[in-house]
């Protein structure tokens, strides 16, 4: 290899060049890319193998694409940038990155990107060598694709063909308007046009979570095969789940003993192909007659239910089996959601709300006319969460006046923010269905400032959806900004980080969040900072901190985000010493951090407060402290210290070395010049 180039030498006004011209050029272009990294969209590298082990059907269709964007000579793309059009759904994303994986060389790093912007722009968009980069442009308002995004990408394609870089765009259908849209130099243009069959998919997640002999019962079942029929690639992969949730199902109630029912309660067990096919029902044609004309009184002869019957189905679609007083305080609590509580409006003219309600059909027969059951110690059997699911999904597709009350409604409902809890649960679910941009929002508004940690656990399940995940992100992104969804977001990240088993992906996005709302907004810094420290003893977290500092240290991440991690990792220890005071993480420069947090007034506080436990462990040690009075007393000599300096000296009076010297009038003696001892006594604090 020729040396590098001597790229400049400036002797006063004169600049000189030397070497081939061409190869000068390449050199600074280099050093461009590399000074332009700090506004770039950020990614998470995927692993190559573990794309390649995930369940995957393409069909003749997507094979026809496939071959459209691969050169058959090479097996690598033909253009460095390829543009996937599809409808939302359709799995244009598993296919961009499956079509990576399998047809990169092995040495090029896959990387999914983030689409933090406002509007899509080529100067955003990273340039490495052997890299693969893969970005869903389907945000409604963010993601509009123009011609002028398209020219701007041609030019880019050079770049990254020098790179022996890709870049595969997956763009929602809806978002690929303009007539001018089309093939550019460098640019390959293909359409999705309908995801793969339904029941090969199903089949394939199942056989890849080893549930092969539920495989061989599913193609035996020739009643499952019109519930699947047409469904969209996310719609299969949900479908795959519910299979599963049948089969639990089936098998839980197939080992427990009969409970003792009242008479004429009996019931026939369902097979496990009745339990997967009305798992797989929609149930649209049932609900049409359950919500049809206004009733006003129960008829047995007409299946349409009264408005208070709804409401008791949809709490026994949320609670399924539960204590019946629990279940018709939900029921009477969406009643009040929806401003028709017993009462008020249904009163009978003359009698008292109590009368009334005892005129009526009591809850017993309610329960058994909407489809529950209740045993001898009055609890309500509805063990049915495909038919309440459906039940849910169907109030909130018919009935849009019904979705902020019924959002409302359960949100109250949630005893706490576990993911089992019924009400979270059934939030969750109708997140991962509607989860579009205008749904977060509206649900963001609800949830954000009153339960803030409900809201965490419904995105919890959200942000780990290979769907919605990255809208659900997205719109953690931008609340990250706001001091009312602030909680809420701090919630879910820790949420994630305290997760042993998160993907590393996830891990990653939850850092960047979190060091948003600091970076954002400094009166919350200080909840971030309380999450820091509960997190630090995690050895995984701690490193992605260690990380953090780095970054702050080398300017490309905030400085108020790698100041929080800095001060957390100040309470992190190993063996029972402060973990930068025994070994430090390399690159990590411990004088200049402190320096920073010592000048300035927002950080001071807190920093001389962990500076006196650092001492406080140490003083019973001569060695460790004499080695972290001397690691401490550069940085508090530097510039602006002196007010800092006088602080902490004042926070360690009472703090002796065993030799019984006070820690405060050592450091008082080092630190201050004897003849200023006068001027600047130590036992004058200052305000």
């Amino acid at each position: 290899m020729p040396p590098a180039p001597r790229v400049h030498e400036t002797d006063g006004a004169a600049t000189h060049v030397y070497g081939d011209p061409e190869v000068v050029a390449h050199h600074i272009e280099q050093v461009i890319l590399e000074t332009r990294k700090r506004d770039l969209l950020e990614g998470v590298e995927q692993n190559r193998e573990r794309l390649r082990g995930q369940p995957f059907v393409r069909g003749p269709h997507w094979d026809l694409v496939w071959q459209q964007i691969i050169n058959a000579v090479t097996g690598r793309p033909c253009q460095p940038i390829t543009v996937i059009v599809a409808p939302r759904s359709c799995g244009s994303t598993t296919f961009a990155l499956r079509l990576l994986a399998e047809h990169t060389a092995d040495e090029t790093t896959v990387v999914q990107l983030d689409a933090d912007w406002d509007t899509p722009r080529q100067g955003r968009l990273p340039l490495e060598r052997a890299h693969a980069y893969q970005l869903d442009l389907k945000h409604p308002e963010n993601d509009q694709v123009s011609a002028d995004f398209l020219n701007a990408l041609s030019k880019h394609a050079s770049h990254l063909r020098d790179c022996r870089s890709y870049l595969a765009l997956t763009v929602a259908q809806d978002l690929w308007k303009d007539h001018r849209l089309s093939d550019r130099d460098g640019i390959r243009v293909v359409h999705l046009h309908e995801a793969p069959d339904a029941q090969s998919m199903v089949e394939a997640h199942l056989t890849a979570h080893g549930y092969d002999q539920l495989v061989t019962s599913l193609r035996s079942f020739s009643k499952t095969t019109t519930p699947l029929r047409g469904l969209t690639a996310v719609a299969a992969v949900r479908a795959a789940h519910t299979v599963v949730m049948a089969w639990e199902e089936h098998s839980r109630t197939s080992s427990q003993q009969s409970f003792a029912q009242s008479e004429g309660e009996g019931e026939t067990r369902s097979t496990l192909e009745d339990r997967i096919v009305a798992a797989l029902t929609d149930w649209r044609g049932e609900l049409d007659s359950r919500f049809g004309e206004l009733n006003s009184l129960h008829a047995h002869d007409n299946p349409s239910l009264t408005v208070d019957d709804r409401c008791l189905l949809m709490a026994l679609a949320v609670q399924q089996s539960a204590p019946m007083p629990i279940v018709a305080r939900s029921a009477a609590a969406l009643l009040a959601a929806i401003g028709d509580a017993p009462g008020a409006a249904d009163t009978a003219p003359g009698l008292s709300p109590p009368r009334s309600a005892l005129a009526g059909r009591g809850m017993r027969r309610r329960i058994q006319d909407v489809g529950g059951r209740v045993d001898l110690q009055d609890t309500v059997v509805f063990d049915r969460p495909a038919y309440g699911r459906a039940v849910l999904e169907y109030v909130w597709d018919n009935y849009d006046v019904m979705r902020k009350p019924l959002l409302t409604w359960l949100v109250a409902t949630a005893q706490s923010a576990d993911p089992e809890d019924h009400a979270v649960a059934a939030l969750a679910e109708l997140t991962v269905r509607h989860g579009t941009v205008g749904y977060l929002a509206e649900l963001g508004e609800l949830v954000s400032s009153s339960r803030p940690e409900v809201l965490g656990a419904v995105l919890d399940k959200a942000v780990r959806n290979e769907h919605v995940g990255r809208m659900a992100w997205a719109a953690l992104y931008g609340w990250a900004e706001q001091r009312s969804y602030a909680p809420a977001v701090i919630a879910l990240c820790q949420r994630i980080l305290e997760d042993s088993s998160a993907a590393t992906s996830l891990t990653k996005r939850a850092m960047v969040r979190l060091r948003r709302v600091a970076h954002k907004n400094a009166d919350v810094a200080v909840q971030v900072l309380a999450t820091y420290d509960d997190l630090v003893q995690h050895p995984t977290v701690a490193e992605r901190l260690v990380a953090e500092v780095q970054g702050w240290q080398k300017g490309k991440v905030s400085a108020r985000g790698g100041a929080m991690a800095f001060l957390a990792l100040m309470t992190a220890r190993r063996d029972g010493t402060p973990w930068l005071v025994c070994a430090p993480p390399p690159d990590i420069d411990v004088q200049r951090a402190l320096n920073n947090l010592l000048s300035s007034s927002d950080t001071a506080a807190q920093v001389i407060s962990r500076l006196t436990d650092w001492i406080r462990s140490c003083a019973s040690d001569p060695s460790a402290y004499t080695q972290l009075r001397n690691q401490l007393l550069p940085a508090l000599r530097g510039h602006n210290m002196f007010e800092a300096g006088m602080k902490l000296m004042n926070e360690l009076r009472g703090i002796s070395t065993v030799e019984g010297v006070s820690v405060a009038d050592d450091f008082y003696n080092h630190l201050v010049d004897s003849r200023l001892h006068t001027v600047f006594p130590l036992e004058e604090s200052l305000p």
